[in-house]
């Protein structure tokens, strides 16, 4: 592999993580125009609906895909509830009361979360240095965690709680998104789960606040239109080229500068305080995933274009 294709596959994975990343900068800037988060959630996926649709239709003028299965219907239909609506929902409402920098690191957990479950439920065995990396990952946020508990009040445990509720609810979606993926397509099992996640996140905010969906200011209209685009779209199609390019396993690698450049975004754009202690806590946080991801093989590991898609 040339060094400047390896350089440049990389660059593409590392900024479609900061993209990613970005969207929580996008939330808590629409927050500030006192709307809710069932409207924000909606918009976001109001917005970005047609973007997938196009890429389905795109990719269908050189590969015809197979009829899809009523079954894998009711999953992607199970998968969109899950892993779009209610893991986004209740990630945007944490972001209401924990900083951008700390609901990443805890988003970033996902992978041990789905390490977890596999042997609770799959009866999937964890290695002695896989334990010792979950360990190392989960002091890392319980660092970030006291630290912002300490500044911010008891209101922190509640944002963390979602949140956490959040990645455990998406780490749900990978184990069974991983399962009929290679049916159905990677790029047509994101715009049909989007579809369900639609139609739920907009049941939602109808039903909540009628009309809500459009009486808001241009400028969350505006910010909602940017997380559709820039924050949910364009990274998913960057990670996909760079795991087309080099592999799942360099991808995620490259995902950990998403994390890192929350904290520095949310200084920037929110005014954010970044300290020591937070800092060594992201450290840990990443160290301890990074571990985890080198241990994991390109055949179980969960496919980085659904990881990240949230």
């Amino acid at each position: 592999m040339q060094r400047s294709f390896l350089l440049s596959s990389l660059l593409i994975a590392g900024l479609g993580s900061i993209l990613f990343s970005a969207k929580a900068i996008v939330v808590k800037l629409c927050y500030q125009y006192g709307v809710d988060s069932a409207t924000v959630l909606s918009l976001r996926m109001l917005f970005s609906l047609p973007f997938f649709w196009v890429a389905v239709w795109w990719s269908s003028r050189y590969h015809q895909p197979s009829p899809m299965a009523k079954r894998d219907i009711l999953s992607i239909i199970f998968l969109g509830f899950v892993g779009y609506y209610l893991s986004s929902y209740l990630d945007f409402l944490g972001l209401q009361y924990i900083t951008v920098g700390l609901e990443r690191i805890i988003l970033y957990l996902n992978p041990t979360i789905v390490l977890l479950i596999s042997m609770l439920f799959l009866k999937k065995k964890i290695h002695t240095q896989q334990w010792l990396a979950l360990l190392l990952a989960y002091a890392g946020v319980i660092i970030v965690f006291s630290h912002d508990l300490h500044i911010m009040g008891s209101s922190i445990a509640w944002g963390g709680m979602l949140v956490f509720l959040s990645a455990i609810s998406y780490a749900v979606y990978l184990i069974f998104a991983g399962e009929i993926v290679g049916r159905v397509g990677s790029i047509r099992l994101v715009a049909y789960a989007s579809a369900s996640s639609t139609v739920f996140s907009t049941a939602q905010a109808l039903i909540l606040n009628p009309t809500h969906l459009w009486t808001q200011v241009p400028e969350v209209y505006q910010l909602s239109l940017f997380n559709a685009l820039f924050c949910t779209f364009m990274p998913m199609l960057m990670v996909m080229i760079a795991v087309n390019r080099i592999g799942s396993g360099l991808t995620a690698q490259a995902g950990m500068l998403g994390p890192i450049a929350t904290i520095f975004l949310g200084w920037f754009f929110l005014g954010e305080q970044i300290t020591i202690i937070q800092v060594i806590g992201m450290a840990v946080v990443l160290c301890g995933v990074a571990i985890l991801a080198t241990m994991q093989t390109e055949k179980n590991q969960p496919r980085p274009e659904l990881a990240e898609a949230e």
